[in-house]
């Protein structure tokens, strides 16, 4: 199988990540529960594991790394945790539905939410960001990129005019974490929102929030911590704030390795050969005809190309890829329905191609060919 999916998860992950994760499930007992070979093991294991998200995201105290299932648990309890009722909160058109139903059901009990809206090429201006400020705006809440378009939106500029206004911002990096360079201190992020599936190339259900100095949010969970266990709240300090109940340590043990190989191979190095794949991609299918490709390929952007073939259903395009080229690609909303809308593509969908870093050139060239055959009927 041709895997073109990386988007919604990589399936090929880094040899020491499998590894990683077959020998805790061997030997790791349950972290912060008692003073015993395995739950000490368990304890020094995760706390490595927030130094290396802590190194790669930039965050001077790793025990501000808070560790969840996914980034949707991360963006809700950041969300949740942040936003009352009466505040405003200023997003944007490109969102992941993890963003837009929080945004959405704190809108129904009385927050206001604004949104930039997208043209028809997915961007948005980011200088309209300071026109939507109003008294009460508590926060910005932006994807770094559109899991449709792969479009980027510059996130060290949202942060400076969240600075400038003493604004929270809220940054949703699951489809750029491990592939590109992210500084929290740098880009102005408040709470920075990853999952581990994707371009980190760890295992599902991990995924995490990392925390600026002087944010505290509210925790969404609450339950056992395996410290200070008579106190009737959720205890207070970073990281057990947010960490209600038993971590996933076989998967955080594999998301550590995962960041190692990151770190070792360096997210510049990454971030290039996926470009140079989906440019390649884009550049093969561009001109054929009855192609459509959605998105703005003029400057930096996620490996990701999204398109359709007239008189198919996007689903339809997908099921063949699958069927007859056993290429996997993903069709469909892609759980971004305010994109879909700004594009025109609310009922046929898009066919999403994402490269991640095991692809290679003669992936780019069967999916080429593929698409090619499926346009010329």
């Amino acid at each position: 199988m041709i895997y073109l999916d990386n988007a919604a998860t990589t399936i090929h992950k880094p040899p020491c990540v499998i590894e990683a994760v077959a020998e805790a499930m061997t030997s790791l007992g349950n972290s912060g529960r008692g003073a015993n070979a395995g739950a000490m093991s368990a304890a020094r294991l995760i706390y490595s594991a927030r130094e290396t998200a802590a190194r790669m995201f930039h965050l001077d105290d790793p025990q501000r790394v808070c560790f969840t299932a996914n980034s949707t648990e991360a963006l809700n309890t950041a969300i949740f945790g942040l936003i009352n009722s009466g505040d405003h909160v200023i997003s944007t058109d490109l969102e992941h539905n993890s963003v837009l139903r929080p945004l959405y059901h704190l809108q129904a009990l009385g927050t206001q939410v604004s949104f930039l809206p997208a043209d028809a090429l997915g961007n948005v201006d980011i200088s309209q960001i300071e026109t939507m400020i109003r008294k009460n705006t508590k926060a910005i809440v932006c994807t770094h990129a559109s899991n449709l378009t792969g479009n980027l939106i510059d996130i060290a500029r949202v942060g400076q005019i969240a600075e400038k206004y003493g604004l929270l911002f809220i940054a949703d990096v699951s489809q750029t974490a491990g592939s590109f360079h992210i500084h929290m201190a740098d880009m102005g992020i408040s709470v920075l929102c990853f999952t581990g599936h994707k371009g980190l190339m760890g295992p599902q259900g991990t995924g995490g929030l990392c925390v600026a100095g002087g944010v505290n949010i509210r925790p969404l969970k609450m339950g056992g911590t395996g410290v200070q266990t008579y106190l009737q709240e959720q205890p207070p300090q970073y990281p057990t704030r947010l960490e209600a109940g038993t971590l996933n340590g076989h998967g955080i043990a594999g998301l550590k390795a995962a960041m190692d190989y990151i770190l070792e191979i360096g997210t510049d190095v990454i971030h290039k050969n996926e470009s140079r794949l989906a440019a390649a991609f884009y550049e093969g299918i561009k001109d054929f005809q009855g192609v459509r490709v959605y998105g703005d390929f003029s400057g930096d952007r996620a490996p990701i190309v999204a398109l359709n073939i007239s008189g198919y259903d996007s689903g339809e395009v997908e099921d063949i890829l699958s069927q007859e080229f056993d290429i996997a690609v993903r069709s469909g909303a892609h759980c971004a329905p305010r994109m879909h809308e700004a594009l025109g593509t609310k009922a046929q969908g898009a066919v999403r191609f994402s490269f991640g870093w095991f692809n290679t050139a003669d992936d780019v060239d069967q999916a080429i060919e593929a698409v090619r055959r499926i346009a010329k009927r």
